[in-house]
């Protein structure tokens, strides 16, 4: 699952997010990385045998990890802060909104894989999002029917946890805004991969620094809709 020194960094994720949102907000992290895991051993040989495969054997490092959870450990502090410094709001948001974010960030990052590793495996036709061009499975920035319905199922399980099972999320609407945000976080990463990534001059948007955008948009489509909508 992990690297020794994904491990490590790991350890200081959980730490953090034990200490800011208790055992809930923990498990929350600890789920999304058991179906993070699960999904991309999924029609593994295939994909390997493909080249599209995750490298080391899926195993994640500290790149991705902080690629992936940076956005949700900063949120987890802000919820924190929230409740320390009172009335319940840090940056003038609430500690309810701050706590939206983070479920919606990694909600946002399994949508995300969930999207990727059922494309590779079972896309039966995958194209750019931008122009609809069909293109090889693995493709940045492709798209197909299968992963795109996967993106949700991944989203939403998070999101549903964190609402039914550990009540982090407080309402059945947090819980569809988190799975909305996941899901057009998703689609817009798709856009940057088929426009930016990897292009001249854009080197530096690695995928680890894509994995910090689109779980930042997740979070901010997520906290904008509790604040607007739900009266966060």
């Amino acid at each position: 699952m992990l690297t020794p020194s994904g491990f490590v960094h790991s350890l200081a994720l959980g730490t953090l997010l034990w200490t800011s949102l208790g055992w809930r907000g923990w498990t929350v992290c600890v789920l999304y990385l058991f179906l993070g895991q699960a999904v991309t051993k999924i029609g593994f040989e295939e994909k390997t045998s493909r080249g599209i495969a995750e490298g080391r054997g899926g195993r994640r490092g500290p790149e991705n990890v902080w690629g992936s959870a940076l956005t949700g450990t900063l949120c987890a502090a802000a919820a924190s802060r929230a409740l320390l410094v009172g009335p319940s709001s840090f940056l003038g948001l609430s500690s309810g909104a701050w706590t939206l974010g983070y479920v919606a960030s990694l909600s946002t990052k399994l949508a995300d894989t969930f999207a990727s590793e059922i494309g590779k495996a079972y896309g039966n036709t995958t194209f750019l999002i931008t122009t609809f061009e069909s293109v090889p499975r693995g493709t940045e920035g492709a798209i197909s029917l299968e992963g795109t319905m996967a993106s949700v199922v991944g989203g939403l399980l998070l999101s549903a946890y964190a609402y039914v099972v550990v009540g982090l999320v407080g309402s059945v609407g947090g819980m569809i805004a988190s799975t909305f945000a996941a899901f057009a976080a998703t689609m817009i990463e798709s856009l940057i991969g088929a426009t930016l990534q990897g292009r001249e001059g854009t080197r530096w948007m690695t995928n680890e620094v894509v994995n910090f955008i689109n779980t930042l948009i997740g979070a901010a489509v997520a906290m904008t809709l509790g604040v607007l909508v739900l009266g966060m």
